[in-house]
């Protein structure tokens, strides 16, 4: 290897442990290559484990039958209502975080935090609520079927009634993020999964003295994993050394920074509601025209999907640090060039990642089910949709840095008319009326999601974001 290989090896290696070693850095200043790499890993280690909760899910849950798989699904269906308000809370406390830790107003972030913490835990506890009273009308409504109703009540009852775990999960961890920590947000998450991958066979098939709660057992590992991960995270907010130190006096409620958090939050939640309800609809369809083996295939598909693009959304969420902190330092021209530097990156590892869904999504499958029907439908979902992604790639980018400079409502927009108006018809079109059936339904995913892409980058150019002020 001649020299310079060798010093951009070492340099490589270099950047990897400073990443991963969870020191506070100044991401104004410096190189923004270097920026984006230091924030990248560990947000992409973040999103990999969120990913892992599913993959691991629904790889003990798939061996239950195609019913237990289907209830799993349609609830992870409407539990990204949970997800998409959590995001969107999140999004606000990271860009206002990010923005105040930009303008080096530490006092000003913690106030931002707690005040978010508050916002969410309202919020939750009501869908808490009706996630436990109208568990079985849930499944009924998304077109499960008589059998997967009886087994699976119990489980979509834990799941909803434990959403406070979830908004907390995502919510704090985007605290980390907005500071520049997102070593923590890592950390959190790898404690869930660990937790999640014992509890997870333990609780499914039992052990020794640990009875067998199969289908429930599932929804008991991961609400009992997720709820460890709440615990660390406070652990650090209230006694960690970094740049966020929360004490009981930034809970006192301040109305200007809640209604500002609102301001943010509520475009925010709308922008992943809109998609998590073209999500909802697009199972809903498929369950339709295709039943349990289209439902079941769909939904493992849509895991192994996650389990890559989860990652990327962690490479994009750098782009909301970087884009928030140097718009909070008043430097725009090197925050748009640390969106542009994240783009690159992430259409590489979405290439990539296309490629491999390409040629092994057989082979992939097989380690969830063998049932021929079933693992048809999921390969073929699988490369369908693996079409787009590295316009996924590109466009979750575009979509994070307008939500890091606090301007929401513009991804919002386009997301309702690339989903609702765009993606929605054109499923229910091929898989109806063309009688292209669940295939319809997966041909629209990427078709609708390149066309969003194009539309967002359009917008993002003529720099309006750039302007936001909160």
């Amino acid at each position: 290897m001649t020299e310079t290989g060798n010093r951009r090896q070492v340099s490589a290696w270099t950047l990897i442990k400073e990443a991963i070693s969870g020191q506070e850095q100044d991401y104004t200043t410096g190189s923004i290559r270097k920026a984006v790499i230091l924030l990248a890993i560990p947000m992409m280690l973040e999103m990999s484990m969120e990913s892992v909760f599913a993959v691991v899910d629904i790889f003990f849950v798939s061996h239950l039958g195609k019913h237990a798989t289907s209830t799993v699904g349609l609830t992870e269906s409407v539990i990204t209502i949970v997800y998409s308000l959590a995001m969107g809370i999140s999004m606000a406390a990271s860009a206002m975080v990010a923005r105040r830790i930009g303008e080096k107003n530490k006092p000003g972030a913690a106030r931002a935090a707690g005040q978010s913490i508050i916002l969410s835990i309202a919020i939750t506890v009501v869908i808490s609520v009706l996630g436990v009273v109208f568990a079985a009308d849930i499944l009924r409504m998304m077109g499960a079927e008589q059998a997967a109703i009886a087994e699976g009540t119990t489980y979509t009852r834990i799941i909803m009634g434990g959403s406070v775990v979830i908004m907390l999960l995502f919510l704090i961890n985007g605290i980390f993020r907005g500071a520049g920590n997102p070593m923590i947000a890592m950390k959190s998450l790898w404690l869930a999964n660990i937790c999640n991958i014992i509890l997870c066979p333990l609780l499914i098939r039992g052990w020794g003295p640990v009875p067998a709660f199969g289908l429930t057992g599932a929804a008991l590992a991961t609400t009992m994993g997720r709820g460890i991960g709440v615990l660390y995270q406070l652990y650090h907010l209230f006694n960690g050394k970094g740049v966020m130190q929360l004490a009981l006096q930034h809970f006192k409620p301040a109305w200007s920074i809640l209604r500002a958090l609102a301001n943010i939050a509520w475009p925010g939640a709308s922008q992943f509601l809109i998609g998590s309800g073209s999500w909802i609809v697009l199972a809903a369809i498929v369950a339709h025209t295709g039943h349990s083996e289209a439902s079941a295939g769909y939904q493992i598909a849509l895991r192994i999907v996650m389990f890559f693009i989860l990652p990327a959304w962690g490479m994009s969420n750098a782009a909301a640090t970087l884009v928030g902190q140097n718009l909070g330092a008043n430097l725009p021209q090197r925050a748009q060039e640390s969106v542009a530097k994240t783009v690159k990156y992430n259409a590489i590892f979405m290439g990539v990642v296309s490629c491999i869904f390409l040629l092994f999504a057989e082979w992939i499958v097989s380690f969830f089910t063998q049932e021929p029907d079933v693992k048809a439908y999921a390969v073929l979902a699988m490369r369908i949709i693996s079409a787009g992604y590295i316009f996924y790639g590109i466009g979750m980018v575009i979509s994070n840095a307008f939500n890091g400079a606090g301007d929401t409502r513009t991804p919002t927009w386009v997301n309702l008319f690339g989903f609702w108006f765009f993606q929605i018809p054109i499923a229910w079109l091929m898989a109806n009326t063309f009688n292209w059936g669940p295939a319809g339904v997966f041909t629209a995913i990427p078709v609708a999601e390149t066309a969003i892409t194009i539309v967002s980058f359009l917008i993002f150019r003529k720099g309006k974001w750039k302007l936001v002020k909160i």
